[in-house]
């Protein structure tokens, strides 16, 4: 367990010392023997001294009170210190602001080290801040489909090593163990948790809306853990073809999501999901949010920019009223709102919570047929940037290029001056407060966003008779990747069993080489996004082996994975790195 401690500890000589030295190499690697040259702009720290290089050599600009960092400036402490207290590890933060307890948990090969600070392949400090971890919780949401088709999770081993991997909670008596053999994926089916998923009745198609609106899961979500690290995607539901109970033939609702672990997990969330939807002849689909805690005594306040319907331990919200509850390790708090849009809405937690949202099924855009199942993890505020590479889905065979997509942008930072590239998607948009958002009609445009301030990229899947209607695929959503947190490498996964084609969307500099499965990816095979300079390659992708894909290159890029069955679809980000940004 880990429990942040966001008060900062001003003063305080003893937490000073428990920071440990403040240890410094030049922003270009260097030492401190380089004469005074330096490269213009760049910063390092001189014991608590903040410089910047102006005019080729170092300039005293800001005395640190406490503790310098080389990339952070003045911080509390320094990231990488702490002390230990058994098998708990009181670390500084990786944004250098506070203090973070960290349990280095034996069952995961983790003990705490010299430094004060947990070691082990599944510590911190060892994992870094990105979608690989050993400490998941996978967490159903709203959803309409038939119950007889099951959620589940694919769990990808990344590392050298068998993985033992240990899930509980959710609706699980006893703890369940797998194993997962280094480079393979291991798909374990999960219990519908009723208080989450809110439609258990089996019907000939699915089972309608939701019985009832909101709730509190006490233990809802399922404690995925791992020796080795691991990668972690959830699948509302898995499978999409029958047979499956009293539906025997389509399950018409899935989506996908991209886990982070927890030590990704922070308190701060700007939530992207979608209106409610009322079909005329039955109750609203409503927007959702859902917060799961992974420690006890986590306070969390929302801001909701909806109303939404409190019950089962779930109080009502009311919009642009904070409210806060307390949630402890496993909890799940539910928000539902049958009659506005949940998009916006903003989550800060005295502890890291992980924030999943969505819509229990709607259509994309409204009155385009099907509605089905959305939901995607939301990434940290701290995680977010202002600079995005947005690129629609691709189907071979009926469309032969790109299907349609909608698109959101929401302020994280107030005030946020969006810009388009190429300028024919929109307009300049000045997004005044955090949650406001601007929405980019259907189109299969790519296209390069920027931003004077941090914003959430949002991207939704047009239904399957949409224009251009395609005959696969229907709504699913996922979150456009900051270009600063594209990776060198990824592990992904996608189930073999979608029949209309699994792709991925290879994010790169124009002219960079992508190896894909052993494999480069053609440069014919790439088309230009606006004058960015980057390029995006749309691959069909293998259903031959176990679904499990690996990508590399010697510069960063990104990839984003989807799959499309008998009007239904997923979709979600293949993985990303979660350092912190600033955004000045």
């Amino acid at each position: 367990m880990r429990t942040y401690s966001l008060n900062y500890i001003l003063g305080s000589l003893l937490f000073i010392a428990a920071c440990g030295p403040s240890v410094h190499t030049d922003s270009d690697g260097g030492g401190d023997d380089d004469g005074g040259a330096c490269t213009e702009g760049t910063h390092r720290c001189e014991g608590l001294t903040r410089q910047t290089c102006t005019g080729g050599v170092w300039q005293n600009t800001e005395d640190c009170p406490q503790a310098c960092d080389n990339n952070l400036g003045c911080t509390v402490c320094v990231p990488g210190t702490g002390t230990c207290n058994g098998d708990t590890a009181h670390e500084c933060r990786p944004d250098g602001q506070g203090y973070v307890d960290e349990y280095c948990d034996p069952l995961m090969g983790s003990s705490c080290g010299p430094d004060g600070v947990c070691i082990g392949p599944c510590s911190a400090g060892t994992l870094g801040q990105s979608y690989i971890g050993c400490d998941y919780f996978a967490t159903q949401t709203s959803q309409l489909v038939d119950p007889s088709f099951q959620f589940a999770v694919a769990i990808s081993n990344t590392s050298a090593a068998t993985a033992n991997v240990t899930i509980d909670g959710g609706m699980y008596t006893t703890p369940q163990t797998i194993t997962v053999a280094t480079g393979q994926v291991a798909v374990q089916y999960l219990p519908w948790v009723p208080a989450l998923k809110r439609c258990m009745t089996e019907g000939f198609y699915e089972c309608g809306p939701p019985e009832s609106y909101g709730g509190l899961a006490l233990n809802g979500a399922y404690h995925v853990r791992s020796d080795e690290p691991v990668t972690v995607y959830q699948f509302s539901p898995l499978d999409y073809a029958g047979p499956g109970g009293t539906n025997s033939g389509f399950s018409y609702s899935n989506d996908a999501s991209l886990l982070l672990p927890t030590n990704a997990w922070t308190g701060n969330y700007v939530v992207p999901t979608w209106p409610m939807w009322n079909p005329g002849f039955t109750n609203p689909m409503p927007s959702v949010l859902a917060v799961t805690a992974y420690q006890d005594d986590t306070n969390v306040t929302i801001t909701t920019r909806a109303n939404t319907t409190g019950g089962d331990g779930a109080p009502s919200f009311t919009a642009n009223a904070s409210q806060t509850v307390t949630i402890n390790a496993g909890d799940v708090l539910q928000l539902m709102s049958d009659s506005g849009d949940l998009t916006g809405s903003v989550v800060a937690a005295d502890k890291g919570v992980q924030v999943v949202a969505g819509q229990h099924c709607t259509q994309v855009p409204i009155g385009y047929t099907a509605c089905d199942h959305i939901e995607e993890t939301a990434f940290p505020t701290e995680a977010l940037s202002n600079d995005y590479l947005v690129t629609a889905p691709y189907l071979a065979g009926t469309i032969n290029g790109p299907r349609g997509e909608v698109v959101r942008i929401t302020a994280a930072q107030a005030g946020a001056v969006v810009n388009f590239d190429p300028a024919s998607v929109s307009p300049q948009a000045t997004l005044s407060n955090v949650g406001d958002f601007i929405e980019i009609p259907m189109g299969t445009t790519d296209f390069h966003v920027q931003s004077t301030g941090k914003v959430v990229v949002s991207q939704y899947m047009a239904s399957q008779d949409a224009p251009p209607a395609g005959g696969a695929g229907d709504p699913a959503m996922t979150l456009a990747v900051p270009v600063e947190q594209y990776r060198l490498n990824y592990q992904f996964h996608a189930p073999t069993n979608y029949a209309d084609g699994n792709y991925v969307n290879i994010t790169a500099n124009a002219g960079q080489d992508v190896t894909l499965d052993g494999a480069i990816v053609p440069q014919s095979s790439y088309a230009a996004i606006g004058n960015s300079g980057y390029s995006v390659a749309r691959v069909l992708l293998s259903n031959a082996g176990n679904g499990t894909h690996t990508a590399v290159s010697s510069q960063p890029f990104g990839v984003s994975v989807y799959g499309y069955g008998q009007y239904t679809s997923y979709w979600y980000p293949g993985g990303l790195d979660l350092t912190v940004i600033p955004v000045e």
